[in-house]
């Protein structure tokens, strides 16, 4: 699978964020906490990660905060030694969004998992995606309920088999990048716990973007759920279930021709005007469908990720699915209060005064 993102800089995520004195290292980045996570669980590739990215981004370890909710991946802040905050079940990115909006000298970081943002906080999810305030949320996607013992979650396939559905769940699972999309999300990716390289791009990718970055990361339970993910890890398998999308790429999967890279099987446009998988020698070159990220239209982006087997996860894309522009929440909020300072004159007491006087105000008494 391929790593190069080939995405151009836009407006970073972190412009206004004070910079580091000087050269930093992951070591700077890890509390002195005891991790407390069952062996083999996804969530610690996933902090090593972060350790050994954050230090790239230059930035001040007191500038950078991590907001989380409840459940496993909610223990996040303890592990760094950044400001951190262990939040309220799904109100995560609510939270941020104060935050993000009051300090923008903050970069803002929620870590949050598919029970705790798909479920409880789901609403504040999508308001969040919806302003584009300027955050970078990681949701791990066990698609179980890990830290309340292995019940199922939004993410559960049909018929999954848990303590709180003994007989299979009758739910329909939540698809996060198409829930991502369809709240107009400027920034959906989704990776994979065990792919370092990629899982680094990604999240270089989406600090760097001006605006919500959504990020799903496949992440496994060894637990509660393990094995939910075989498909896209295994490495007999994993080359027909990944379908790996690079902005400015054909879209092909499956099985490497040696002289062009080209898998066996590419996305081309179904006669419905969606997407869907054909045999790459049976269609001409014209025929592929072309990645862009960067396209304001999110429809093509939402067809892709409706490949997504929401059952054994036998097929999957994976990479970034959109990347684009668009003005931000917390600058335009504190545009407004800028402006609204500009035009009262006068300053201390008197600027106070008029400040209350202002607008539709009346007397009592």
């Amino acid at each position: 699978m391929s790593t190069d993102l080939n995405l151009p800089t836009l407006r970073t995520g972190t412009e206004s964020v004070p910079a580091a004195d000087g050269p930093q290292t992951a070591k700077e980045f890890t509390s002195d906490q005891e991790v407390r996570w069952c062996p083999g669980c996804g969530d610690y590739a996933v902090l090593k990660a972060v350790q050994s990215f954050l230090p790239g981004l230059g930035l001040r370890r007191e500038n950078i905060v991590f907001v989380s909710g409840i459940g496993c991946s909610s223990r996040f802040p303890y592990y760094l030694d950044t400001y951190g905050m262990h939040s309220i079940h799904g109100r995560a990115p609510s939270i941020a969004t104060g935050i993000a909006t009051a300090r923008e000298d903050l970069s803002v970081w929620v870590v949050t998992g598919d029970g705790d943002a798909l479920s409880i906080g789901g609403n504040h999810l999508i308001h969040a995606l919806r302003r584009n305030v300027n955050m970078t949320i990681l949701l791990f996607n066990n698609r179980i309920y890990g830290l309340t013992k292995g019940q199922y979650s939004p993410t559960s396939e049909v018929g999954k088999i848990t303590k709180s559905t003994p007989v299979g769940s009758l739910d329909h699972p939540f698809n996060p990048v198409s829930l991502a999309l369809g709240a107009e999300g400027s920034f959906v990716a989704r990776t994979i716990d065990s792919d370092r390289k990629h899982l680094t791009g990604v999240l270089e990718a989406a600090a760097a973007h001006r605006g919500t970055s959504f990020v799903e990361i496949y992440q496994n339970c060894p637990i509660f759920n393990d094995g939910a993910f075989d498909a896209i890890k295994d490495n007999d398998t994993k080359e027909h279930a990944i379908i790996p999308l690079v902005h400015g790429e054909p879209i092909t999967f499956g099985s490497r021709d040696a002289t062009t890279g080209m898998g066996d099987k590419a996305l081309v446009r179904s006669a419905g005007g969606g997407v869907e998988v054909a045999e790459t020698g049976a269609v001409s070159p014209d025929q592929l469908l072309v990645h862009d990220a960067h396209n304001p239209d999110p429809s093509t982006a939402f067809a892709i990720s409706r490949l997504t087997d929401a059952g054994y996860l036998n097929r999957s894309p994976i990479g970034i699915f959109r990347q684009v522009e668009r003005p931000t929440y917390d600058d335009l909020a504190r545009a407004q209060v800028s402006d609204a300072r500009a035009k009262v004159e006068g300053s201390g007491p008197e600027r106070l005064t008029q400040l209350l006087n202002a607008g539709d105000t009346w007397s009592v008494g």
